[in-house]
């Protein structure tokens, strides 16, 4: 457990430590001090995290600066180097300190954080659960918009991830009195121990999100947001599905963003040749009223939308007959192709044609006895 750090005038912590940093805003305020970060950026806007010590010495290619010379600087100096080159000194923004904490998962990318704080309305005051903590990124976001007056529960099942985040939310905020709790274990064990109905916001940030939709159902207030952050179509649809049978759910609505950056001098004036591209998608719905159904759907789905099985479904669905035929002559006829190189059709074809009428004059006379057999137990 890491020391609590309570008070800005340098009350004597858990550890027997002092503070030496203000909390809340005017932590972000004020000159350079021991022990904070600061986001060194050079001439090619090269950007370096590193935190400052006394006696502390950051040396790179081109740059080599005493940390003496930065604590007690404003915040915003551009700051003259030994070797003659310049840096410019700032804190890290929370974007900047994601991309740059330790991290023993995958961290959710800034664009994608804001996307969750405002699709699943993360209000101040607001009671959220988080499957999947990670690294802590996302969960950083959350604790700032709900506030002091609000209630997050991140659940992680891994208890070293969950150190690793705790870790870096706690270096963040720079004190553990934080309105957040941390859960090792299953996530539907935390939202079945939940009052009914008293939970805001579900977010999911884990492989099979679906196996805890009842347990989200549970947990979730009428309105309530439930979503899903997941990186492969196949996920998304099923999560999707899984939340239309439940029938408890508003209809999901599924989306990615994409960030892409300009490079800006004079008259040249173009995309970045990099951008932050796919990296998850977000569905979203909402928890019903308990005496409620959802809303029919009146849009005709695609034609072939259902035809086939469900990537996940272990039992494959049955080909319709017709589809199979057409299949069975493209593959006659490509042999044909492959054989003669000709684009008419071959011996192949031929012989198939004649086994499919067969089989059509076959199932006719068998449709037929049947129809008879009936209507003679019908006359009976």
């Amino acid at each position: 457990m890491l020391p609590q750090q309570i008070t800005a005038e340098g009350k004597i912590t858990k550890m027997g430590q002092k503070n030496l940093h203000p909390l809340g805003a005017q932590r972000r305020r004020g000159p350079f001090r021991p022990g904070e970060r600061v986001q060194l950026t050079d001439a090619k806007n090269r950007k370096y995290t590193i935190t400052l010590t006394t006696d502390g010495y950051f040396h790179s290619t081109r740059l080599r600066i005493a940390h003496r010379e930065i604590i007690g600087k404003p915040e915003g100096t551009v700051l003259a180097t030994e070797t003659g080159h310049e840096v410019q000194l700032m804190r890290p923004l929370l974007a900047d300190y994601v991309l740059s904490m330790p991290r023993g998962a995958t961290v959710v990318y800034p664009k994608d954080a804001g996307q969750i704080v405002m699709q699943a309305d993360v209000f101040p005051g607001a009671k959220v659960v988080e499957a999947g903590l990670g690294s802590g990124a996302l969960a950083l976001s959350l604790l700032s918009a709900i506030g002091e007056q609000g209630q997050l529960t991140s659940v992680e099942i891994r208890p070293e991830f969950a150190e690793i985040a705790q870790g870096n939310v706690y270096s963040w905020f720079g004190t553990e009195e934080l309105p957040w709790k941390v859960e090792i274990g299953a996530v539907a064990d935390v939202l079945y121990a939940q009052e009914p109905h008293s939970i805001d916001t579900v977010i999911f940030d884990m492989l099979a999100p679906w196996e805890n939709i009842a347990p989200a159902a549970h947990a979730l207030r009428p309105g309530g947001v439930i979503l899903a952050y997941v990186t492969t179509t196949t996920q998304m649809s099923r999560f999707v599905e899984e939340l239309r049978q439940a029938e408890v759910f508003s209809e999901p609505e599924a989306g990615e963003s994409f960030v892409r950056t300009w490079h800006l001098e004079g008259l040249a004036v173009r995309p970045d040749h990099r951008m932050v591209a796919h990296t998850g998608f977000l569905v979203v719905a909402r928890r019903l009223a308990p005496e409620s159904q959802p809303l029919r759907r009146k849009i005709r789905p695609a034609p072939a939308a259902y035809n086939e099985p469900y990537a996940w479904q272990e039992e494959a669905a049955p080909i319709s007959e017709r589809k199979l035929r057409k299949v069975r002559r493209d593959v006659a006829r490509r042999a044909d192709q492959e054989t003669s190189g000709l684009s008419t059709p071959g011996q192949r074809s031929a012989e198939l044609d004649a086994e499919l009428q067969a089989h059509g004059t076959q199932k006719a006379a068998l449709q037929r006895l049947t129809k008879d057999d009936v209507s003679a137990e019908k006359e009976q």
